[in-house]
């Protein structure tokens, strides 16, 4: 894989993450986002014997966009801090073939998680047949649209399983190639529309102001979208 390192110091570093790479190894064996990494880091710095790196927060395998992983420590629990706390903005972008309506807003959804399935349901309220659904915010905005197809910049609050995917097939708008979530017809590749285009957060040890930054990828669609997102 051609790694495409978009942020990097002696604490922190970020990639830009292909669709269909797992973040983390999982049962199907396949060679994880995580262990490309490691052996960057090896060659690089030419660094024999293991090399540290935490996994600070993952994206789905179909999905795209800015991955940050920690090098020490330190970094990996003050950043593990930073998510849990909710102190790391997120932008994503989708592409939907729906319009949706309000053409921007909050969405508060209650999302229960199938694990033998892997597939997560979005509710509008509890019921004790749901005690265990977390509770999922973001706020979306349309901010183009080309071709029959609308792009959504979504920011995330919470960080549930598929919360972006999920919460827009809820209020009709399917990610484009998510047939998981309502879409009519997979990519072939596999991917889905969604990015994970920047996070900006407090440096974790250093104490300044980051932002990591992630092209689309190259693809006629994201292509022609991207340029009405920046």
């Amino acid at each position: 894989m051609n790694l495409q390192v978009i942020y990097e110091d002696n604490h922190l570093i970020a990639v830009n993450k292909p669709a269909g790479i797992l973040v983390q190894g999982d049962e199907t064996e396949d060679t994880p986002l995580v262990d490309y990494v490691k052996d960057y880091i090896k060659f690089r710095y030419k660094k024999p014997g293991d090399v540290f790196l935490g996994v600070v927060h993952r994206l789905d395998r179909p999905v795209s966009g800015a991955v940050i992983f920690a090098r020490t420590s330190k970094a990996l629990i003050r950043m593990n801090e930073l998510f849990k706390e909710r102190k790391v903005e997120k932008r994503y972008w989708a592409i939907t073939e729906n319009r949706p309506f309000p053409e921007y807003g909050h969405l508060t959804h209650y999302i229960l998680k199938d694990q033998e399935r892997n597939v997560s349901k979005a509710l509008d309220q509890l019921s004790n047949r749901s005690k265990d659904a977390k509770k999922s915010d973001l706020d979306y905005e349309l901010i183009g649209n080309l071709e029959a197809r609308y792009l959504l910049l979504v920011k995330p609050i919470t960080g549930r399983p598929h919360q972006i995917r999920v919460q827009l097939s809820k209020i009709g708008c399917p990610i484009v190639g998510d047939v998981k979530y309502g879409y009519s017809q997979a990519n072939q590749d596999g991917s889905i529309y969604l990015h994970c285009r920047s996070m900006s957060f407090l440096h974790p040890v250093k104490q300044e102001p980051v932002t990591i930054t992630a092209d689309a990828p190259n693809e006629r669609m994201w292509n022609q979208m991207s340029a009405l997102g920046e």
